[in-house]
């Protein structure tokens, strides 16, 4: 073969048409699509978390009404117990749908972290029914469509799969020892951790283990400057003999509302704190992740 033509069949690598090859491109070279995922919101600002905190107050029909719920504030009952933080709770109040959905989750967990929680599927079926009641109300409803309007989920069955896992979803507060937590636990249930109470920000769950004997109230340290429910108060009792040096909640609000508003503050300001309005009064609920994923790890409303 003359070498003028074997230098040809080099540079044309034997294309006959005399075209040099399309150089191969290495697949990590070529970045993937972008997936679409829950969490990647357009911004939502101050202005529209307060405005949508008032729509969920004004849709709140089921928050408790003149007469169906009353407070002993000034009560405490030091070291003797005798005084009661809850004087009256109405049985219908408690009796609503997401109210006896809350209650009747509330007995499924062991309060001191470092032992597992061995979920049934009977306890699985009560959290499904207490979700979907939640958003089966007016509250419930504003939720869902603030949080598809905003663009934080593709669809309703994205959301209610996230607002399970988000709130329901297990995860260890023992280094690992156990799966022994949830956001929904430490949040509406409370925790005893190294002898303390952890969580425990849900009125509701306070009048029960008042209810049964197994809470001392111990006085309050700020109450805030609403006249109706739901109020935001900052106080200290004993659970079990386990004391909550102070505990912030909202006291007088339903079920759906405390699950309404903690979520949209943990979806927009995620480890942070998230500034609202309740009839016109500023408030500010901090919100925590668990070890930066997508559970909740906490949320209450800041007290001075």
């Amino acid at each position: 073969m003359a070498p003028w033509l074997l230098w040809l069949l080099l540079v044309t690598g034997g294309d006959s048409g005399g075209v040099p090859p399309v150089p191969r491109v290495p697949r990590e070279a070529v970045p993937e699509p972008p997936r679409a995922v829950p969490g990647s919101p357009r911004a939502v600002s101050d202005a529209e978390l307060r405005e949508f905190s008032e729509q969920l107050l004004a849709a709140d029909s089921n928050r408790a009404g003149p007469g169906q719920l009353e407070l002993n504030l000034e009560g405490s009952g030091g070291d003797n117990g005798t005084s009661r933080l809850f004087s009256y709770v109405s049985p219908e109040l408690l009796a609503r749908p997401t109210f006896s959905g809350l209650l009747a989750l509330l007995d499924n967990y062991e309060p001191l972290t470092g032992q597992d929680e061995a979920e049934t599927a009977a306890e699985r079926r009560e959290q499904h029914r207490f979700l979907a009641a939640a958003l089966d109300t007016p509250v419930g409803a504003l939720l869902e469509r603030f949080v598809l309007s905003k663009g934080l989920y593709p669809s309703s069955e994205a959301f209610q799969a996230d607002l399970h896992s988000m709130w329901f979803g297990l995860y260890s507060r023992s280094s690992g020892k156990a799966l022994d937590s949830s956001g929904f636990e430490h949040v509406f249930h409370g925790e005893v951790k190294k002898g303390s109470v952890s969580g425990c920000h849900n009125w509701v769950q306070l009048q029960a283990l008042e209810r049964a004997g197994r809470l001392q109230y111990l006085g309050y340290s700020w109450d805030g400057p609403w006249t109706s429910f739901p109020d935001v108060l900052s106080l200290q009792f004993r659970w079990d003999g386990h004391p909550k040096p102070r505990g912030s909640l909202l006291v007088g609000s339903s079920p759906e509302f405390d699950l309404a508003l903690f979520t949209v503050c943990f979806l927009t300001r995620p480890d942070g704190q998230c500034h609202i309005s309740l009839g016109g009064e500023a408030a500010t609920i901090q919100t925590y992740t668990w070890d930066k994923q997508r559970l909740v790890a906490s949320a209450y409303p800041l007290t001075p």
